[in-house]
């Protein structure tokens, strides 16, 4: 219900996640997600999303499933956990694959954004940092949406 309450809004592109399964991806879909984030390379649920003209982003952890699941037509490469090294381990694996749209999503908050921009990530997620676990248990949305505010900025100054 949240997904389509929201996805009828102008100003919001939405997604979903953590999709396992083709009927997963049609459920989104259908409820007006417009991209699907996966935990790892399934070729079913990128084919999937392909089939039904949304975006995937499976979690990527190595150079190889980032090339295999660049390979079975994934949009994006969600890198996740952040490797040692960070951004320059992005900027190492763009070198021979620049093709790649790798999105760090853990391990990146408003202070690092830029540095991974930097590096070449084709975006950032904020997830853990974004949603302080006291600050959702107390329904401080205003917190919330103020830390937001500050990640978007760091991002777009990259």
């Amino acid at each position: 219900e949240l997904v389509r309450d929201f996805a009828r809004r102008d100003d919001l592109v939405v997604g979903t996640g953590t999709v396992m399964d083709a009927e997963d991806v049609r459920r989104s879909v259908d409820a007006g997600a417009r991209f699907v984030v996966a935990p790892g390379v399934d070729e079913v649920v990128i084919e999937a999303a392909k089939d039904l003209g949304v975006a995937s982003m499976p979690g990527t952890h190595t150079p190889t499933e980032m090339l295999r699941a660049h390979r079975a037509g994934a949009n994006l490469c969600k890198l996740f956990p952040a490797p040692a090294g960070g951004p320059a381990w992005v900027r190492s694996v763009l070198g021979p694959m620049p093709y790649l749209k790798i999105v760090p999503t853990n391990g990146v908050d408003e202070h690092n954004a830029p540095e991974w921009i930097a590096a070449g990530a084709f975006s950032v997620g904020f997830v853990a940092t974004l949603f302080d676990p006291a600050d959702m248990a107390a329904g401080n949305w205003d917190a919330i949406e103020a830390r937001a505010r500050r990640c978007l900025a760091a991002a777009r100054t990259s």
